[in-house]
């Protein structure tokens, strides 16, 4: 398709947009009186209007059942999560029995690398991408540590090359083959939280295992985003944060994946009451017996009350599909990229977009480099009405998603970005 850097051109795709009506759905904060063109999705969502009865519907049923309902609740909390694993399963490609929701995002990976991270002394080395999010990082360093190994020595970050934005697929399977034998497991972020960059789940996953290594993904930024076959790719393990593109609200619960394979192996887990067999938990047995699938890695009984806005969340993806999802980002992200270099040939800086250009590695997300500028011209986004996100020295993150996003908010980004820099000259 030729775009063209028009009103009249954005509302005429706006009105072509099968998902158009859903940004009705949603509750924009506004700035000056007006609704803000919202391109932070990928770090905290907005609010579904349906949301807040999900929670009044407990809040009530608190109030007029007390601990009656656990069991009496129009959705009993006792079962209240047994609503996730079939809409959640379409979302992330994988069997229900495999998918779960509990804690937030690092404690369920911590909680998954008591079971996928077994080093020995011959084979303790973590693969991970360079400049991971920071809690990657930490929970890294950590579980080395615990294990009695020095994380200079035992985790191995996979470079980008110089004078280069992004990692190369080469790379992560030449530095898999390189740590060979002494390779235990391999942890990246499907999306880059930074860049926006897309990896290649499949393969890496693939090589990983041919490595003999186990191999999990953070899927903070693709879940809700991108489209994930973690059962047929045979990933090993995965876990999601649900409030960003899938909008459940800051710090919200976590999705867990577990490969069906894993499900009546003997692997060590953190084991707590509700994960045990459900049909006999409430006779408080002394030894653990797991429910069946990744419901067995659950630990506590799980809050109701955060789970609602996510429940919310899934049904309103049920109803939508990823695959429209999917067709509508890659179009709004074409459109966004095309504003962004229509408004570049306009004004003296120049923008550099560091998120890879190939469709097959990105999704709703462009990076980029605000060369010429600073810190200035974000505070005047943000003043007129643009709520993005700023990255030292001079990066924005903007994150077009498709459930709320429309074509006229990128024309009219466009114009603002434009005056925000001509004005200041």
């Amino acid at each position: 398709m030729t775009f063209q850097n028009t009103r009249e051109f954005a509302r005429k795709l706006d009105s072509q947009d099968a998902l158009n009506h859903y940004q009705d759905q949603f509750i924009f904060p506004k700035v000056n009186d007006k609704r803000v063109i919202y391109f932070t999705g990928n770090s905290l969502g907005l609010q579904p209007k349906r949301t807040k009865s999900y929670i009044d519907e407990i809040m009530n049923d608190w109030a007029n059942l007390a601990v009656e309902g656990h069991f009496y609740a129009e959705k009993p909390w006792w079962d209240y999560q047994e609503r996730f694993p079939e809409p959640l399963s379409k979302i992330v490609g994988a069997l229900p029995s495999e998918v779960t929701v509990m804690n937030t995002l690092t404690v369920n990976l911590h909680l998954l690398m008591v079971s996928f991270y077994q080093p020995t002394a011959t084979r303790y080395k973590i693969i991970c991408e360079e400049k991971a999010f920071p809690s990657d990082q930490y929970m890294f360093q950590s579980q080395v540590n615990f294990h009695g190994y020095k994380p200079e020595e035992a985790i191995v970050e996979i470079k980008r090359r110089d004078g280069e934005h992004n990692i190369r697929l080469e790379d992560v399977l030449a530095k898999i083959e390189e740590v060979g034998d002494e390779l235990a497991l391999v942890l990246i972020g499907g999306v880059n939280y930074y860049t926006g960059q897309v990896f290649d789940i499949k393969t890496i996953t693939a090589a990983g295992q041919k490595a003999g290594a186990k191999v999990g993904w953070d899927l903070a930024h693709a879940a809700g985003n991108i489209k994930l076959e973690l059962h047929d790719w045979n990933v090993d393990f995965a876990a999601w944060c649900s409030y960003k593109y899938m909008n459940s609200g800051p710090g919200n619960a976590s999705g867990c994946f577990v490969h069906e394979k894993h499900h009546t192996a003997n692997l060590p887990r953190f084991a707590g009451w509700w994960g045990h067999n459900k049909e006999r938990r409430f006779k408080m047995e002394p030894n653990f017996d797991p429910v069946d699938g990744a419901g067995g890695w659950q630990i506590s009984n799980l809050p109701v009350l955060s789970l609602a806005p996510y429940l919310a969340s899934v049904e309103m993806f049920a109803e939508v599909g990823m695959d429209a999802l999917i067709k509508k980002r890659d179009k709004i992200t074409s459109y966004l990229e095309f504003i962004l270099h229509e408004i570049d040939k306009e004004v003296e800086s120049s923008f550099e977009i560091i998120t890879p250009s190939n469709p097959e590695e990105r999704a709703s997300q462009l990076s980029v480099f605000l060369h010429g500028e600073g810190r200035s011209l974000f505070d005047y986004l943000m003043k007129n009405g643009v709520i993005t996100d700023w990255r030292e020295p001079n990066v924005i993150r903007l994150a077009p998603v498709p459930l709320y996003c429309s074509f006229e908010d990128m024309y009219d980004f466009g114009q603002i970005l434009k005056k925000g820099i001509l004005g200041k000259k």
